[in-house]
């Protein structure tokens, strides 16, 4: 049986990906089903005007993943207990399970272009692929010259596939990542802000975004060999720390960097309003999906988090 989050009444052809748990039920019904697949939380109220938007699209989406996440709604003035136990703050707010561990998440509502990457995301750690990636022949074979290094082959392709079809995101973001790749950035930043209303907050605009706004980063880097000294020197000078992460992240050693970055975290989460969190992000969005660096680092910060 679904309950539609609008009246709290039974909605007719309901299925098994998605239900409602109680504190009786949560442990069954989350920690133990996302041993099989992940399992999206949702947690609202009757009274919550923006769970009654964000409730139906994370429903559509995840009827989309055709079983390969699951959803569960906990209504917190009927679960008190489990909210004050994952410090549910504010509602919506929408964690993800697998394997019994929170392993992602986000608060409030946000567009239906942000749960599907969401979603995405997590059956890309479940190690399945995401429906209707929408990446034809031509989009592949551009990717793999961008990741063979022939950039501007790649740009050229990618400018192609936009000249059939203008508002294509993969290509879009693929041809931003291309003038990044040739150190372009003002170019791929100027493409960038070019982007159709309609593609402007797709998932791949979004990691193509996140790159750039690393390679802007990269090119005012300090060098590793003496940041690496000074937090040697003091492990709780935190901006030191912050600056050899981007560092490392400009040379290609994207795990070294998350690693200080998570560090960081650990030591001071709050220091210089949740920058090593925000980087952290901006890495892990900037990478593939089922990137292994992005992956881990996403289970590792979120086992923080969550701590």
């Amino acid at each position: 049986m679904v309950i539609d989050l609008m009246g709290g009444q039974p909605q007719p052809g309901g299925d098994d990906l998605i239900k409602d748990t109680t504190e009786a039920t949560f442990m069954a019904d989350v920690v133990e089903a996302s041993q099989e697949v992940p399992v999206i939380v949702d947690f609202w109220a009757p009274w919550c005007g923006p769970c009654k938007t964000l409730g139906p699209m994370l429903e559509d989406a995840v009827r989309a993943a055709k079983g390969a996440v699951k959803m569960v709604k906990v209504d917190v003035d009927q679960a008190q207990q489990i909210a004050a136990q994952l410090r549910i703050q504010s509602i919506p707010t929408v964690y993800a399970f697998y394997k019994g561990q929170p392993v992602d998440g986000f608060q409030g509502a946000v567009p239906q272009s942000e749960i599907k990457a969401f979603v995405d995301r997590l059956i890309a750690q479940a190690g399945g692929d995401a429906p209707d990636g929408g990446l034809d022949e031509a989009v592949a074979a551009a990717e793999e010259m961008l990741e063979q290094g022939a950039a501007t082959d790649a740009a050229q392709t990618f400018a192609a596939i936009l000249g059939e079809e203008p508002n294509h995101p993969a290509a879009y973001a693929g041809l931003v990542r291309a003038h990044i790749a040739m150190g372009d950035l003002d170019q791929a930043e100027a493409i960038l802000n070019g982007a159709d209303a309609s593609i402007a907050k797709a998932p791949e605009l979004d990691a193509a975004h996140a790159q750039l706004e690393l390679a802007k980063q990269g090119a005012a880097a300090g060098p590793v060999d003496e940041l690496t000294a000074k937090v040697e020197a003091n492990p709780d000078d935190h901006q030191a720390r912050f600056d050899l992460a981007q560092a490392l992240h400009a040379k290609g050693r994207t795990e070294e960097a998350v690693d200080q970055l998570l560090e960081l975290f650990r030591r001071d989460r709050e220091w210089n309003e949740g920058a090593a969190r925000a980087q952290l992000i901006t890495i892990f969005d900037a990478l593939p999906a089922k990137d292994p660096v992005a992956l881990k680092g996403r289970r590792r910060l979120s086992s923080m988090i969550f701590a």
